[in-house]
């Protein structure tokens, strides 16, 4: 009677050793591409396990797609540090793994102060298959009605709040930067008493870094 395949140990951790990083499942990493030409995969780990004397260590994946990667591709409004959550699993061996890096929520990554190398953020799971997104939709801003993008100067309206990219209201980014207050030419249309510009600075919806 043929021997069957000895069973896998479940590890809780594995510590990845040219940087001494312990990697637990729900962790993100990121992990050596084929082409070294390519940035690091990144990927969630899902499961770690290992033979039966502990060696020869694998890690469960589910990557993260970058939007150049998608079947759509990279549109304007994606940000530089974007990735799509995919339903793409995999099992990687451990040593393919880099380090640790950390996938934000949309709203935790536009609250951080500053953007480190390895931060990223995700606002959408990616159907690889067919190339669906979920949610389908998101909320848009500006004349362009396009989807916020972090990397983005954005300046808001105190009579509407909505946001608006400095040319697409016949702004320059310095003068953006520069003024207090801001009103959109259809608040300034029904109250012709406030001005659509003023000087001093002004918030910014924008990745910080």
């Amino acid at each position: 009677m043929a021997r069957g395949r000895p069973a896998r140990r479940i590890l809780d951790s594995y510590t990845v050793k040219h940087c001494s990083k312990i990697v637990r499942p729900g962790d993100c990493v990121l992990m050596r591409p084929s082409d070294s030409s390519k940035p690091s995969y990144v990927a969630r780990v899902e499961k770690i396990d290992s033979d039966s004397r502990g060696g020869n260590v694998r890690v469960h994946v589910r990557w993260y797609y970058r939007p150049e990667e998608s079947i759509g591709g990279r549109r304007q409004f994606h940000g530089s540090k974007e990735l799509f959550l995919s339903d793409h699993l995999d099992v990687q061996s451990a040593d393919t793994i880099e380090g640790k890096c950390t996938v934000h929520s949309f709203k935790g990554y536009t609250k951080l102060d500053a953007v480190g190398n390895e931060d990223y953020f995700c606002r959408f799971e990616y159907n690889s298959s067919n190339g669906a997104f979920n949610p389908d939709r998101v909320a848009v801003y500006c004349k362009c009605e396009m989807p916020y993008n972090p990397d983005d100067l954005m300046v808001q309206c105190e009579g509407c709040t909505d946001w608006f990219h400095p040319t697409c209201v016949e702004m320059t980014p310095e003068e953006a930067q520069r003024i207090d207050h801001f009103y959109c030419y259809n608040c300034a249309a029904e109250d012709p008493g406030e001005l659509h510009v003023s000087d001093g600075k002004v918030d910014k919806k924008r990745r910080r870094g």
